[in-house]
């Protein structure tokens, strides 16, 4: 299915400083994996495989990971004698990817305005590269075209970080529990599905995609909701990165692709 995915991921991932000082988010490692590579399989696993990695900081290290990709998803055979290389058995996914450097300052709606002329002026996906997720996008872009507004955001609901407590007399707990996902309000969950029009809504560097683009959007009755009802985890904490850790361990992460 051509249609173009654009990944941000050239944020400074300030609230994750313990791994973010030495390299970008969506390159932390889940499962031996990056951020990255879990959401691009999600898509893959739907038919969308035409990547534009928005870059930023330390975004020479993406292009790394991408450049070498090849060599570490196949057996390599070299010639010493000629200098000659050969990948084979390769298990590298079909994905052509555009690894553009939009910036190291610049905010979310500019890095999507800086990659306008990769987008063939037409339907697009957009979505953050630290967010994992089991959305059906599919049905997300069938929503998307029925409603026939210039955007759609996958609304979620983030799961609950602390456990319930209740409480009885003299402060004895009664009852502890998890802290169910649906006490918390819908959240925008990235996962977007955008018309090119959009781009008109942002004004350059500056701009926050969430902020004044998404308002104006909602504003004239151009934006709608896809409401995903499954798994939903941005990585934003260590203690996030355990709790996907912790998943992955357990042998069937929610939002894994199974081939």
């Amino acid at each position: 299915m051509s249609m173009n995915v654009v990944i941000l991921a050239g944020g400074l991932g300030t609230r994750i400083a313990e791994e973010t000082h030495m390299k970008p988010k969506p390159m932390i490692e889940v499962g031996g994996r990056p951020l990255l590579w879990h959401i691009m399989e999600l898509y893959g696993h739907h038919g969308f495989n035409d990547f534009v990695v928005c870059l930023g900081y330390l975004g020479g290290l993406i292009k790394d990971y991408f450049v070498n990709f090849r060599a570490q998803h196949s057996d390599v055979e070299c010639d010493l004698g000629s200098g000659a290389i050969d990948f084979v058995n390769s298990r590298c996914p079909p994905w052509r990817v555009a690894l553009v450097d939009t910036g190291e300052s610049t905010m979310t709606g500019g890095r999507i305005k800086r990659v306008a002329d990769r987008l063939r002026a037409e339907t697009f996906m957009l979505t953050y590269g630290d967010g994992l997720a089991d959305v059906d996008l599919k049905a997300l872009l069938a929503f998307h075209r029925a409603h026939g507004r210039l955007a759609t955001v996958t609304a979620a609901r983030p799961p609950g970080r602390f456990g319930v407590l209740s409480i009885g007399s003299a402060g004895r707990v009664e009852d502890f529990r998890e802290k169910p996902d649906d006490e918390g309000g819908w959240i925008n969950g990235g996962y977007f599905v955008l018309e090119p029009a959009v781009l008109d809504y942002i004004d350059g560097d500056t701009t926050s995609f969430e902020r004044e683009p998404l308002r104006r959007l909602a504003g004239d009755g151009q934006l709608m909701a896809f409401e995903h009802r499954g798994f939903w985890q941005a990585l934003d904490t260590v203690y996030d990165k355990r709790r996907l850790e912790a998943l992955w361990d357990s042998g069937a992460p929610p939002w894994r692709v199974r081939r």
